[in-house]
């Protein structure tokens, strides 16, 4: 069930009044899990096991590790006056093994369904065209957000096992947490603490919440249905023959791209915020006008957030804070290269700049895989590895060159960097395979024809007068959009627009209905009407 059909509107409909008129209101989160069910199993029946396996082995390990702990906190208690301190460390130390061994096959159980889902298709037709013979064809279909449920629930097992979270005694309390239907599809990824408390609380009907979720499903559909459909045609007819292209016209393509994917991604996690909104729980922020950055790795504290901070909490820190990274510290600064000031430097951030490519390495082939994903994440980790590296050469060199970090221009050229470095990083989303990354990446540099027409360019790649020069104007509003959210941190374009008059307000309404219906791109056989990150 997509978020932009019919089906799924008269669904939300039904949802939404069965939920504020269920009479007994501490019950309300049963309407969400039973609404959060019957939309999973739209996607396939058969699927719904991925979905209650992952549930259930979460659940049972976050359960038996808590009583675990309970146990061995009752032990030592019962044992305070007999044992000494060395065996109540040694005690605790067993026990400690024992539940980690649950958290780790919980891990393996459940991260190896998700690896065998995505790539086991792949090997099987790698190793078919590499040994010669055809084996049985695996057509596996992914489970719908089977990505997303299983960092969430992963995420919240380590939780219960470092003490962060209490394990949720009730099966069905829990299920909810890992199924909550607006974010099945494409997220965002929620923490227990953050999400599970607003799910069983019993939220009464308010007229603002569902106005501010209507006008965001708006906004997302605009960016999803004027922006990102029309958008995709043309890169779609690109990717079927790349090399027919000038790099003039692929060099269009990225940046054409970059609009298309971010309207997308972002559209489609509007709709799951507004969604949730109108039942009264606010879902993390996804996005934060990300083509704003001035780094990489501001771009990344920017897009995706939910991801870039699972990723932070659960194997950033961990590395780069374990007891390998601080032994290497101390054992690069006690040389003597080690107390220059170059040499310190490196020693202090080397571990945080490797666990950050590890991070990204994961992001890359969590996104698909095939030699392209893991230049994706050599890409982005190894920009941010050297970034952090080379900074302070680079700050040396802005001192020479008398550059003020702080002025208009400096920011400005720090946007446009970042921009080129992430179109780049792009590429691999488009190129069929590592090999042709390479080939999109050459054509780009050294197969420029800047003297070639741009209505020529356009009608090359099937974008019509009038859907490009529509595509510059939808550029300039995501601009203007996003330099208000920029300017104003933390206050809601749709909060601004109650201040203004009732005529004011629905003419605005009236004028993005229109022009959604009119200028959206859609309809039966439309191969881009579905989100780009549904597929993970």
């Amino acid at each position: 069930m997509s978020l932009i059909s019919g089906q799924f509107a008269l669904f939300l409909i039904i949802t939404l009044a069965a939920y504020y008129l269920f009479p007994v209101k501490q019950y309300r989160w049963t309407v969400l899990l039973a609404a959060s069910v019957v939309f999973f199993l739209f996607s396939g029946p058969k699927y719904l096991f991925y979905l209650l396996f992952t549930a259930a082995t979460s659940w049972t390990a976050a359960r038996g590790m808590e009583r675990r702990n309970l146990r061995t906190k009752a032990t030592v208690r019962e044992h305070r006056d007999e044992w000494d301190k060395e065996q109540k460390k040694a005690f605790k130390a067993r026990e400690g093994k024992k539940t980690q061994r649950i958290l780790v096959l919980t891990l393996l159980l459940n991260f190896g369904l998700l690896f065998a889902l995505k790539y086991v298709p792949f090997f099987a037709g790698a190793a078919g065209a590499r040994f010669g013979f055809s084996p049985v064809t695996l057509r596996w279909v992914l489970p719908l957000g089977i990505s997303f449920y299983t960092f969430q629930a992963m995420g919240y097992v380590i939780d219960v096992y470092r003490g962060d979270a209490a394990a949720e005694p009730s099966f069905a309390r829990f299920l909810l947490f890992v199924s909550f239907f607006p974010q099945l599809i494409q997220g965002p990824i929620s923490r227990f603490d953050q999400l599970s408390t607003q799910l069983l609380e019993p939220h009464d009907f308010s007229f603002t919440r569902l106005k501010h979720g209507c006008e965001l499903v708006l906004w997302g559909l605009f960016k999803k249905l004027v922006i990102a459909n029309r958008a995709a045609v043309a890169i779609g007819m690109v990717q079927e023959a790349p090399f027919a292209y000038s790099g003039t016209t692929l060099s269009f393509v990225v940046v054409l791209y970059a609009l298309q994917l971010y309207a997308d991604f972002s559209g489609g996690i509007d709709i799951a915020r507004a969604v949730a909104q109108m039942l009264g729980i606010d879902l993390v922020q996804n996005f934060r006008q990300p083509y704003f950055a001035t780094s990489l790795t501001d771009y990344w504290n920017r897009w995706h957030i939910s991801l870039g901070a699972w990723m932070k909490t659960y194997v950033f820190y961990p590395i780069a804070l374990s007891g390998t990274a601080n032994r290497f510290t101390k054992a690069v600064r006690s040389t003597r290269f080690g107390q220059t000031r170059v040499g310190a430097h490196i020693g202090t951030v080397l571990p945080g700049t490797v666990a950050s490519l590890i991070v990204f390495l994961l992001v890359g082939i969590w996104h698909g895989v095939g030699s392209r994903y893991i230049l994706y994440g050599l890409w982005n980790g190894g920009i941010i590895m050297l970034s952090i590296l080379l900074k302070p050469c680079f700050q040396w060199l802005n001192r020479v060159l008398h550059v003020a970090e702080s002025s208009p221009e400096h920011r400005l050229f720090q946007v446009l960097r970042t921009f080129i470095l992430v179109c780049i990083g792009n590429i691999t989303d488009l190129a069929a395979g590592g090999r042709d990354c390479f080939v999109w990446i050459r054509r780009i540099f050294f197969d420029q024809d800047l003297f070639r027409g741009r209505t020529e360019i356009m009608e090359s790649i099937g974008l019509a007068f009038f859907d490009y020069n529509l595509l510059i104007l939808c550029t300039v509003l995501l601009y203007l959009v996003g330099l208000f959210h920029e300017r104003n941190s933390g206050e809601s374009l749709r909060v601004r627009l109650d201040e203004y008059r009732f005529v004011t307000r629905w003419v605005v309404l009236f004028l993005s209905i229109l022009a959604c219906l009119i200028l959206g791109v859609y309809g039966p056989g439309f191969s881009a009407a579905e989100f780009a990150y549904a597929q993970f």
